[in-house]
């Protein structure tokens, strides 16, 4: 009906479509993507203290065109990347094909996921909450796809820019942590709903931005309660 609320598929829907029309320009931001070898090796050490020895059973939401994906797989670890862009997996499985490495990639919803219980020692998502109609429900659909004593782990940030980003203005009202949240809120709304022993880190490095970010960045880690 005209002037009703939009539900979540509505937003979901407009979400994919965004990110969609990104897709082929997303990885020239040195925000988003890897530009130099530098770079590159400042994201694997982030990770590889993140992950542990491999291989580890990892499903990265929100994956885009493979970025974290494609690093974590370089590591050694069984990787599986969700997001609801079509256009953005097509990148990231191009990526992968160019650098012989083997994730898997599909299409989903990372607030409804089609993943057994306990299937995985870990859960990534880079800049993917602020993006969910209805995060509180998304942790717990995360906590049910890793495994007890397993973790989930989000690399986030806070933005708090005056006006919304071109192409979110009709939803970015619907969307509880749009413009993210500072690195305590966040590891609060996790503990919140069911995490245990979450801790956040600060990842100001200009090295893994290509240069000095101009806002909060950080990686938040929580345990999947045994």
């Amino acid at each position: 009906m005209p002037g009703s609320d939009p539900s979540a598929e509505d937003i979901k829907a407009h979400v994919q479509t965004y990110w969609n029309d990104r897709a082929e320009t997303y990885d020239d931001d040195s925000h988003h993507a890897i530009h130099d070898t530098e770079q590159r090796e400042a994201w694997l050490s982030v990770l590889r203290t993140l992950t542990g020895e491999p291989p580890q059973q990892i499903l990265d939401l929100g994956c885009g065109t493979g970025v974290i994906s494609l690093l974590l797989a370089e590591l050694g670890h069984d990787v599986t990347g969700v997001d609801v862009s079509t256009e953005m997996l097509e990148r990231a499985k191009e990526k992968a094909r160019q650098a012989e490495v083997s994730p898997e990639f599909y299409a989903g919803d990372a607030e409804d996921l089609d993943e057994p219980e306990n299937e995985f020692d870990l859960v990534t998502g880079r800049h993917l909450i602020w993006t969910l109609p209805t995060p509180a429900s998304a942790i717990r659909e995360w906590q049910r796809v890793v495994r007890p004593g397993g973790h989930i782990a989000l690399i986030e940030g806070h933005w708090d820019f005056p006006e919304p980003f071109e192409g979110y203005e009709a939803i970015h009202d619907d969307l509880p942590l749009y413009d993210g949240r500072p690195p305590a809120e966040l590891a609060a709304f996790l503990a919140e709903h069911g995490l245990e022993a979450v801790e956040y880190e600060p990842l100001m490095d200009s090295v893994l931005w290509g240069d000095e970010p101009n806002y909060d960045q950080y990686i938040a880690v929580g345990t999947v309660p045994r």
